[in-house]
């Protein structure tokens, strides 16, 4: 039993770190080179991630400057960030890409809290689930009824502890979301 509730508990963990990846890339008004992580640029025919292709940096607050290491790629980089969807417009002059980040409206803030919303329920979903598999492995042991019972109560004070961690990343994130 100890080895499901071991094995119960990293998948909570993964669950977590899923979450706060995904928080991550909701803007809050400011730069943060994660936005721009996911971003896949056709680089001699390859999709490459970008990261791979240039040095990104945070010369202000908002502002994110990407420096490829090879310039013939800048167009490249260009359209696959047109491309992403992440909603900002890249300037190239030639050497490097400046990508301006503009301070968020009161409407775009809450969209964004929504956003945050949705990605903490959808996880809290996802521990619902990991219990009950945890649950129906723990129920298919030959053991005795209270053992089964007690390890369905430690199981439940997991998912206590870790529903507890997305309420909190959640309510850190509609804070820095909503700080103007």
């Amino acid at each position: 039993m100890d080895n499901i509730l071991e094995e119960t508990e990293l998948n909570m963990e993964t669950a977590i770190e899923s979450m706060e990846k995904r928080l991550l890339n909701i803007r809050a008004g400011r730069a943060n080179a994660s936005m721009v992580n996911n971003i896949l640029v056709s680089y001699y025919g390859v999709d490459t991630p970008l990261i791979q292709l240039a040095t990104i940096s945070i010369p202000e607050a908002r502002q994110i400057c990407i420096k490829p290491f090879d310039r013939s790629c800048l167009s490249s980089i260009e359209k696959a960030i047109f491309e992403s969807n992440i909603g900002l417009t890249p300037n190239n002059n030639g050497e490097v890409i400046i990508l301006n980040i503009p301070p968020l409206t009161e409407d775009s803030r809450r969209e964004f809290v929504k956003q945050a919303k949705v990605i903490a329920e959808e996880t809290k979903i996802h521990l619902r689930n990991i219990r009950q598999d945890a649950n129906n492995d723990i129920k298919k042991l030959e053991i005795p009824e209270d053992d089964i019972k007690l390890g369905q109560e430690n199981v439940q004070e997991l998912i206590n502890k870790y529903n507890k961690i997305v309420d909190e990343k959640f309510k850190v994130k509609e804070q820095e979301l909503l700080t103007v």
